[in-house]
């Protein structure tokens, strides 16, 4: 029998759940590169930098025993010849790969001081790094938290009910959220006595404090950036096909843009150059979709379009409150949504669940799956 070789190049939500999807058939050897020797539950890099969770998990409960995982760098992807070049000197040969490397939550180079003294929230290594500096800072420190988003928003209250006096700067709080979802994220900021700071852009970054560009400066023992996102770079130095961020260019099947034997999948996919919102939600959705094209390309069968549906944004507030905004499936948010300690409890189930779909996806390929109807041919029609 034939063995058809399939590498999963990054092993956060999206490639775990893809890798493991993949095994519903018996032909395949999957294997997944990742740095790490372990997963990283990114949705809960503010408790690490909080204390109240380590947001790692063991391979060994969420990945297939029949994937093989390969604890390494990928310097470069040869399309060409199909193979994985690997910062060990090594490559890794593939008949299919799925590029599912996730993104990245860089520090702007072009803010005076952030390189230097801004702590970015969206990686491991970096999370760690703050928890440290956190642990040397007494309880009084002032912290400063850069970007309204989802992610500003939860390590804000965080650090604020472990006792930290919190300034929020952003443009816009919660830009995302309908209104009444910001307004039930600011009364529970209020509530836990973090400062928020609107219509602010950060001029530069120091030591001791952040400096606005309307001339105020904001105290800072520590400064939590958590404004923006980014995508590695590593499509775009294997000469693929990228958009402006980074993120692998893909027609609506997720199959790159002239490289059909290569499908992306999660926040470095960018489906038709109009790509979803970056998140674990929607992630699981992509990789799901990009596993089922990959076998359909194997099968010799017309890959399905993507089409998945987003049923909210779910916000932790703290350990004892959160607010969860219901949307549209196209991700719009509606004037509806839940909080305080129902949302809590709501947001803990979900960010649980994750990894008992991943699990389940392990022990049953092909068991996942997801809302469908998010009108992506709307978009696209919007977006040519």
């Amino acid at each position: 029998m034939t063995t058809t070789q399939i590498v999963v190049v990054g092993g956060g939500y999206a490639g775990v759940l893809a890798a493991n999807r993949l095994l519903q058939r018996a032909d395949v050897d999957v294997a997944l590169i990742n740095p790490r020797p372990q997963f990283v539950e990114r949705i809960r890099l503010h408790q690490l930098v909080a204390g109240t969770d380590d947001a790692v998990a063991d391979y060994a409960t969420i990945l297939s025993d029949r994937v093989r995982l390969i604890v390494d760098s990928v310097d470069r992807i040869d399309a060409e010849s199909g193979k994985v070049l690997l910062a060990s000197g090594s490559a890794v040969a593939y008949d299919h790969l799925i590029y599912a490397v996730g993104s990245t939550a860089p520090v702007p180079a072009a803010v005076p001081g952030a390189d230097e003294f801004a702590y970015p929230l969206g990686e491991l290594e970096a999370a760690q790094r703050l928890a440290e500096r956190m642990a040397s800072l007494p309880a009084a420190a002032p912290i400063v938290v850069v970007g309204g988003g989802l992610t500003g928003i939860e390590a804000a209250s965080e650090f604020a009910e472990a006792g930290r006096p919190v300034t929020l700067v952003t443009d816009v709080l919660g830009g995302s959220l309908a209104r009444g979802g910001r307004r039930s994220v600011a009364k529970r900021l209020h509530k836990l006595g973090v400062t928020v700071v609107e219509n602010a852009k950060v001029a530069a970054v120091a030591a001791d404090h952040v400096a606005l560009t309307d001339g105020r400066n904001v105290p800072a023992a520590a400064t939590v950036w958590t404004a923006g996102f980014g995508v590695p770079t590593l499509a775009a130095a294997s000469g693929l096909p990228t958009d402006a961020l980074g993120r692998l260019l893909t027609d609506e099947t997720l199959t790159a843009v002239g490289y059909p034997a290569i499908v992306a999948a999660g926040d470095a996919a960018s489906p038709s150059a109009v790509p979803l919102r970056m998140s674990c939600q929607l992630a699981m959705p992509l990789a799901s979709h990009a596993a089922d094209t990959v076998l359909a390309h194997i099968d010799g069968r017309e890959p399905g379009v993507l089409n998945p549906a987003s049923v909210g944004q779910c916000i932790s507030l703290g350990r004892h409150a959160g607010t969860i905004q219901l949307s549209r499936f196209d991700d719009t948010a509606i004037g509806m949504h839940i909080g305080g300690r129902l949302a809590a409890t709501i947001k803990e189930s979900v960010c649980a669940g994750t990894l008992s779909f991943l699990a389940k996806e392990a022990r049953k390929p092909g068991s996942y799956f997801w809302p469908r109807g998010g009108k992506r041919a709307k978009r696209l029609s919007v977006h040519p």
